[in-house]
């Protein structure tokens, strides 16, 4: 039975006397079966904790640094003039055949820069995963603390630059000329499988990194690896057919088609290449989920 304590200071962060106190998710019993309804609940619970540590977590990275925030909209505009210029202007790449005048540069950097977007938000959640829990150990060890809470902090600030990215791509839109069509409104739709997808691995990522520090450095190449199975600098129709409806289990490989097609060129997302891909993103979540639940009885033991 878990003790009641009027006042909680980890790391800065006050728990406060009215936040309710409720026992952590088990592995075991009927809660097992919908553990992802209880870590959307824990969140809800402890949503004035939850947002203290998003806002933490979104403004350390670039705490220190003279512009501060706004190099969360600069990064990425900067990473897309260094691949607009290597692959527009020195290698003459162009997305021809999907749109009228799909020769011009700036609908070239609009399409890379989608799918860098995108491509950027999963490897940042699954690059930072396994050393998560270990750089919030005190919530482990000190504290009753919902620890299902961190890996969903962690994938919402990867949300947060997302939207940021998303924002700029829509500026950028708009400062060449192109109107968007009224189908990118169906974008937080089409990111959804996604963001399941993300938030099941960085679940497991984050629970496999405290017992096994290595997986670590594994990361960083299986990261390269996803970005050269997705269409981030190819279009989908340059790979042989055969391999094509095989990408359909990427769930970021179909975002970024999905995400091109409704933000540039007014195309409905497919129906059921979609679904196939939520199913995909919806079974990583809660697999990841259970795993987290499942082994974070152990780690206060281990760090």
């Amino acid at each position: 039975m878990f003790r009641r304590y009027p006042a909680h200071v980890c790391n800065g962060l006050i728990w406060n006397k009215n936040m309710p106190m409720h026992a952590p998710m088990t592995s075991s019993g009927i809660g097992s079966e919908w553990m992802e309804l209880q870590t959307i609940r824990q969140c809800w619970l402890y949503r004035q904790l939850f947002l203290k540590l998003l806002k933490r977590d979104f403004s350390e990275r670039y705490q220190g640094s003279y512009l501060g925030l706004l190099w969360s909209f600069l990064l990425p505009l900067l990473s897309l003039l260094v691949f607009t210029f290597f692959f527009g202007i020195i290698f003459k790449i162009r997305w021809a055949g999907q749109t009228q005048g799909s020769g011009s540069l700036g609908e070239l950097a609009l399409i890379l820069f989608i799918g860098m977007a995108l491509y950027n938000f999963i490897a940042e959640c699954l690059s930072r995963a396994p050393g998560f829990i270990l750089s919030h150990s005190g919530y482990v060890k000190n504290v009753v603390f919902p620890l299902e809470m961190l890996p969903v902090v962690m994938v919402a600030s990867a949300c947060l630059t997302l939207v940021v990215t998303f924002l700029a791509i829509l500026l950028l839109q708009f400062s060449i000329g192109q109107a968007p069509h009224w189908t990118v409104f169906l974008l937080p739709m089409v990111v959804l499988p996604l963001l399941f997808f993300a938030l099941g691995l960085s679940s497991f990522l984050c629970s496999l990194g405290v017992y096994i520090r290595d997986i670590q450095q594994l990361i960083a190449p299986l990261v390269q690896l996803l970005m050269f199975l997705s269409p981030v600098f190819y279009p989908i129709n340059a790979l042989p057919e055969f391999i094509r409806p095989w990408l359909q289990l990427n769930p970021l490989a179909l975002a970024i088609e999905q995400a091109r097609g409704i933000m540039l060129f007014g195309q409905l997302p497919a129906c059921i290449p979609y679904l196939i891909s939520l199913l995909v993103g919806m079974l990583t979540m809660l697999a990841g989920t259970w795993w987290f639940a499942r082994t974070r009885k152990g780690f206060a033991d281990v760090l």
